[in-house]
């Protein structure tokens, strides 16, 4: 019974903060500019290879989607000729001289596939991209090229080709297309999420209990990874990918677990001797960790230390609940937070020293989950504004100007958000189709896809590796 109480208090203590005067077309402009047009077409596979084909297509198209770069061409709009090499590609025979009087001008003669094809309408396309994968030495081997199809001519044209290589199954097919979609990316200055991971909380494996588990970014490839028998909860990872930091009650009280992602094993942390230590995350310097305990009051509030639990600072000193703490990943400085000090839950922020408090959002309703975008100018945090405590929506506030942007609407419980690698996507859990689930979006809040399906999945974090 006393084990229940804590953890409720401790839940709802985390269940809080708010914004400013909203101004509606302020956040992560890169989302708002006109988008290239990108086509393309199933690739098919020679010989043996195309019983990969299933697999390979969908991942290539659904990583370059996804990436919020391009608008996509329909692929109803697309020619009946469709290239698979350069070699493809023949000049049309130019138009004849002489034509009928009032009928349309004539037209040049198609040879095959042509550039035209692809940018005129009703394609309309920027950029094409074609190949064809093979088996060769036994490895599946995809030959890729992106073009450029507004050029006059073929050499022009070509941005890049290259070849790429994946072992002859299911997987190698997924490798070799999310190989070439992140080139494709990186020729337009952006990332791919390829080899990326999150980390969330899960119950499915057994009724009042908590793991922690990861996926790929695409939802693929979920794997448990503690087995504490008890709620495992609140992870957060490492900038370098190698440790993650959770809050464990398997010792009744919630106390802070890190784990090495590269051996599995626990690895020692020294906690404080409180009612509570959680909240831990880690600082962008990878040796430092910031987290909420109860050691000096019993109102939770913000400490620093080193990696093994030693080297304790104390950062915030106020009679009222503060945890949440992230550090600004550009310049370590300063922290966001959650805090109860002027009422319901609010964020804030402040610097190393506990000094330049100022709060983040305006007062009404409450806020919680305060996330840095990884330029260090924007968070994401989820926000009651504008309906009753509890039904929580995911905001974007430049934190410079506190302008913000709301990127869900309405639909059930939307919490713990977290910004991507790339910086343009999110994730978020949402109770949107009746129980919790782990979901993305791009950052203007376009483009929801549901990666989680079984059990309830909540407070996700997206680590680069």
């Amino acid at each position: 019974m006393k084990r229940q109480i804590v953890i409720s208090l401790f839940l709802t203590a985390l269940a809080a903060v708010a914004s400013f005067a909203q101004q509606p077309d302020v956040v992560i402009k890169i989302l708002k500019n006109e988008r290239a047009v990108m086509a393309i077409p199933d690739f098919r596979g020679a010989g043996e290879a195309q019983r990969f084909m299933g697999v390979f297509n969908p991942t290539l198209w659904g990583d370059v989607q996804d990436s919020g770069l391009f608008k996509m061409a329909p692929k109803s709009f697309y020619p009946t000729q469709v290239p698979q090499r350069p070699q493809d590609f023949k000049p049309p025979l130019p138009a004849p001289a002489q034509h009928r009087r009032g009928a349309p001008p004539p037209r040049p003669i198609s040879q095959g596939p042509w550039l035209t094809d692809w940018s005129e309408p009703p394609v309309s396309t920027n950029y094409l991209a074609f190949g064809y994968v093979a088996i060769q030495a036994e490895q599946l081997v995809l030959f890729g090229w992106l073009y450029n199809v507004g050029q006059p001519d073929l050499a022009s044209a070509q941005v890049f080709g290259k070849v790429y290589f994946g072992s002859v199954n299911d997987d190698g097919a997924r490798k070799i297309a999310r190989d070439f979609a992140a080139d494709i990316l990186s020729q337009f200055g952006a990332k791919g999420l390829a080899g990326s991971k999150i980390y969330f909380v899960s119950n499915r494996t057994g009724r009042g209990l908590k793991e922690i588990w990861s996926m790929d970014y695409d939802g693929s490839n979920q794997k448990q990874l503690t087995s504490y028998r008890s709620i495992s909860t609140m992870p957060g990872v490492s900038p370098d990918g190698t440790r993650l930091a959770f809050t464990s009650f398997y010792k009744t009280f919630p106390a802070i677990v890190i784990h090495s992602l590269e051996t599995g094993r626990k690895l020692p942390f020294f906690n404080q001797i409180a009612s509570m230590n959680a909240t831990a995350d880690f600082m962008p310097d990878g040796q430092h960790m910031l987290f909420s305990s109860t050691l000096a009051s019993r109102e939770a509030q913000i400490y620093m230390c080193d990696l093994a639990g030693g080297n304790l600072k104390r950062i915030s000193m106020v009679r009222a609940i503060e945890v949440e703490p992230k550090a600004n990943p550009r310049t370590g400085q300063e922290i966001v937070f959650v805090s109860g000090r002027s009422g319901p839950a609010q964020v804030y922020k402040m610097n190393l020293e506990g000094a330049n408090v100022e709060r983040l959002t305006d007062g009404t309703g409450e806020a919680g989950n305060p996330a840095w975008h990884p330029d260090g100018r924007h968070i994401a945090f989820k926000w009651t504004r504008g309906y009753e405590p509890g039904n929580w929506n995911i905001f974007v506030m430049d934190v410079a100007t506190r302008q913000f942007e709301q990127l869900t609407h309405g639909a059930g419980k939307n919490e713990n958000p977290t910004w991507a690698p790339d910086g343009r996507h999110i994730v978020f859990s949402s109770n949107r189709t009746g129980s919790f689930q782990i979901w993305t979006m791009l950052a203007d809040g376009t483009q929801l896809k549901q990666l989680t399906t079984s059990g309830n999945n909540t407070m996700p974090v997206w680590s680069k590796q």
